[in-house]
């Protein structure tokens, strides 16, 4: 038994050596087949992430906004018109898209011309009176009507006084905008004299009114007479269409009037360091580089509109559709939004629940001007702070369709300002911010493309 048994030991062992000797070449073949049709490890991490990549780009081509900078050119337009304008050629030059920011473009040059004062206009035949009424949005409009009777007629033109809405709102000129450079502009077109001669009656003044937009054939079939015949005349412009949408044919009095629409008026000092100051403000409070939101918001014009409450109006919106309509389009909670409410109401608390750094003026107005420019007599002054503001903001948004709207369009056009959104009632949860740009904008229809080059 022990010879067995040690004979099978040393047998085993050698058993068992060659054993392991099979099974290590097995091992070798099978590693060595295994590895034949095995990946480098750091190759497959490498196609991770490669296909990860691929993943996040495709996610962002389907998102419909983005919320950092992530188009380098503009959205084309459909319009062909917007396509093949001097505009579409400028906006195509790449530049940062910031979420719903959109970059200013350059400001546009003025097409209208310097012409020698003539001998007819030299020797007046007359005066024009006029005032400025309702606001600066209908002042830009008055001014231009009355430049361009006088001019036709060949009468001096008095600078007008100011009337707002309020009983016991009256101002000279000189109290808002800047009387030297309004005369200075002129000088070369017609005549003007800052004060009405005393021998002028306003008893012996013939009312004449004028529509907007006023062309030669009505001066000479409706006003011309009536001056010949009185020799001097009081106008008062009315406004049959707040329509700023530029003509599709030109007329000789088109330079004239855009030289008086968009080269006459500029703020007096005072008013200036005001919206400055304001503008100023606005810009430190934000966190976007400065970038800050005006809305044309007054909640007493809403009321009159019956806007308030109202989801289907088109032709106003309240602050609760305003704040909904401002955060689908991407702009986060810690943007600035400038209202042109002048004291807070409690209808705009539902937009500052989403924006809280949500500002009128008696917000944001230096300490020392409020006793001034924030009264019951200064309506004029709010209105002319608001109106020149919202011309300065980033993003211009019209919660209320008008006047005020055109004309401040007309400004950032010819400023190069393009970020103007009309709101919409978005019926998704997001939306770009470049389907609301204003049509004026987009299809170059405002009456500003036709006085700028």
């Amino acid at each position: 038994m022990m010879r067995f048994s040690q004979v099978g030991t040393k047998g085993g062992r050698r058993s068992e050596v060659g054993r392991k000797r099979e099974e290590g070449v097995g091992l070798g073949c099978l590693g060595r087949w295994i590895c034949g049709i095995m990946v480098d490890p750091r190759q497959i991490v490498a196609g991770f992430l490669t296909f990860s990549m691929f993943a996040m780009l495709a996610h962002m081509i389907k998102r419909e906004h983005y919320d950092s900078v992530a188009q380098v050119k503009l959205p084309q337009s459909t319009d062909d018109h917007f396509k093949n304008s001097k505009l579409g050629e400028q906006t195509a030059v790449s530049f940062p898209m910031y979420g719903p920011w959109r970059e200013d473009g350059p400001g546009l040059k003025p097409c209208w011309g310097k012409p020698s004062l003539d001998d007819e206009a030299t020797q007046s035949k007359g005066f024009v009176t006029f005032s400025l009424t309702d606001g600066p949005e209908y002042h830009i409009s008055q001014i231009a009507d009355a430049v361009v009777v006088a001019k036709s007629l060949g009468a001096t033109l008095v600078l007008p006084d100011i009337r707002g809405s309020r009983l016991g709102d009256r101002r000279n000129f000189e109290e808002v905008y800047d009387a030297e450079k309004f005369v200075r502009t002129l000088d070369g077109f017609i005549k003007v004299v800052k004060k009405q001669p005393s021998k002028i009656s306003t008893k012996n003044l013939a009312v004449v009114k004028v529509p907007n937009y006023v062309t030669k054939e009505h001066i000479a079939e409706n006003i011309k007479p009536i001056f010949s015949k009185k020799g001097n005349i009081r106008l008062a412009t009315y406004f049959p269409s707040v329509n700023m949408k530029k003509s599709k044919e030109k007329s000789s009095v088109d330079s004239l009037a855009c030289l008086a629409m968009f080269g006459t008026l500029e703020l007096q000092p005072e008013i200036r360091d005001v919206v400055d100051s304001m503008v100023d403000r606005l810009k430190t409070l934000s966190s976007s580089e400065g970038r800050f939101v005006a809305v044309d918001l007054r909640v007493d014009v809403l009321d009159k509109k019956g806007c308030q409450g109202n989801t289907k109006s088109k032709s106003c919106y309240n602050a609760a559709e305003i704040a909904e309509f401002l955060r689908k389009t991407g702009f986060d909670k810690d943007t600035v939004v400038y209202l042109t409410q002048s004291r807070w109401d409690s209808s705009l608390d539902t937009l500052k629940e989403y924006f809280p750094k949500t500002y009128t003026k008696e917000g944001i107005m230096p300490g020392e001007s409020k006793g001034k420019f924030l009264n019951s007599e200064a309506a004029t002054l709010e209105e002319v702070i608001d109106f020149y503001i919202c011309t300065q903001s980033d993003v211009f948004v019209p919660a209320i369709s008008g006047l005020f709207y055109a004309n401040v369009a007309g400004k950032r056009i010819a400023a190069g300002k393009t970020g103007i959104l009309v709101p919409d009632n978005i019926q998704g949860s997001s939306a770009p911010a470049e389907n609301y740009i204003s049509h004026y904008i987009t299809k170059k229809n405002h009456l500003a493309y036709s006085c700028f080059c």
